[in-house]
Formats: structure tokens, C-alpha cells, sequence
């Protein structure tokens, strides 16, 4: 409980852009990622929620490149919580540059996009259809939606 209220309180600092360069100093950032892999899924929330706030920062931005952050976050877009998954989507969003481009647009990540596209809730709806129409090109979205139609996402397994 204890961790969770700290991590809360770091991801909130982490709104604040004069808190950005005492947050690199305290190496909040390798907290924020290495919490990333967690089991705690309220930790997870607050760590993408930090990261999403932090990487607006070009210096935070790079760091995070850098230490091969993109990954861990992709990750989080399996996430049971809606609040980690629009926190990672939007990460990625302002992760998002010529050169991570690849990676944060690579097939897997825009066929999630286009089944989050689909989604009931529509604020996670809406961020997809935007991380779709702005980031990815016709030709990812395309290839990603011929990709989805071949494998069998979303049906259930047959009972024993």
C-alpha cells in the first residue's frame, strides 16, 4: 500500500514540468519503467501514468527511447485496466518521432489499435481511431487489418 501511495504521489510530481529535471536527477524514470513489469497492476497504472506525463519532455523523451522503453509499454497495452491501456496508447502517441516511429507503430501494436478502435469504451475507441488516422500510414493500417482477418483473435477455444 505503501509503494502504491508513493508511486502515486511520484506520478503526480510528474504532471509538473518544473518537476521534470529533479525527477531525472532521483532516477524516477528507471522506477517508473522497471515498475512496468509488476505484477501489482494499480503499481503498473501509476508507473505508465508517470511515464505518459514525463516523456512530453524531449530529454525524458530520449531517455526512455534510450533504455528501450518502448517495449515494457507495448506490454501495457494488454492490460486488464483501461486507465494503463490509455496511458500506454498515449505514451506511445508522444513516444512517437522519425526514428521510434518503427517500433511504436510496428504490426502488432497497430493491430491492437484497430481492435481497441472497436472498443465498447469509446474514450479508448476514440484514442485508437486517432493513434490510427495520425501516427500509422494507410499502408500499416491496411496491412494490419488483412493481417486480423487470417488469425483467430477473439475466438474462444474450444472446451475439452
Amino acid at each position: 500500500e505503501a509503494k502504491e501511495q508513493v508511486l502515486a504521489n511520484l506520478a503526480n510530481f510528474a504532471y509538473d514540468p518544473k518537476n521534470y529535471e529533479y525527477l531525472r536527477q532521483l532516477q524516477v524514470l528507471d522506477l517508473f519503467l522497471d515498475t512496468l513489469t509488476e505484477d501489482n497492476e494499480t503499481l503498473v497504472e501509476f508507473a505508465i501514468g508517470g511515464l505518459c506525463n514525463l516523456c512530453l519532455d524531449k530529454t525524458n523523451k530520449d531517455y526512455i527511447l534510450e533504455a528501450n522503453g518502448v517495449e515494457p509499454i507495448i506490454n501495457c497495452l494488454s492490460s486488464s485496466n483501461e486507465e494503463t491501456v490509455m496511458s500506454a496508447v498515449t505514451t506511445l502517441m508522444y513516444l512517437t518521432t522519425p526514428q521510434s516511429r518503427q517500433q511504436t507503430t510496428a504490426l502488432p501494436v497497430v493491430e491492437c489499435m484497430l481492435r481497441f478502435s472497436l472498443s465498447a469504451s469509446r474514450r479508448l475507441s476514440n484514442l485508437a481511431t486517432v493513434f490510427l488516422e495520425d501516427y500509422c500510414t494507410q499502408l500499416q493500417v491496411e496491412e494490419a487489418r488483412n493481417l486480423s482477418k487470417h488469425t483467430a483473435v477473439g475466438i474462444p477455444l474450444p472446451k475439452d
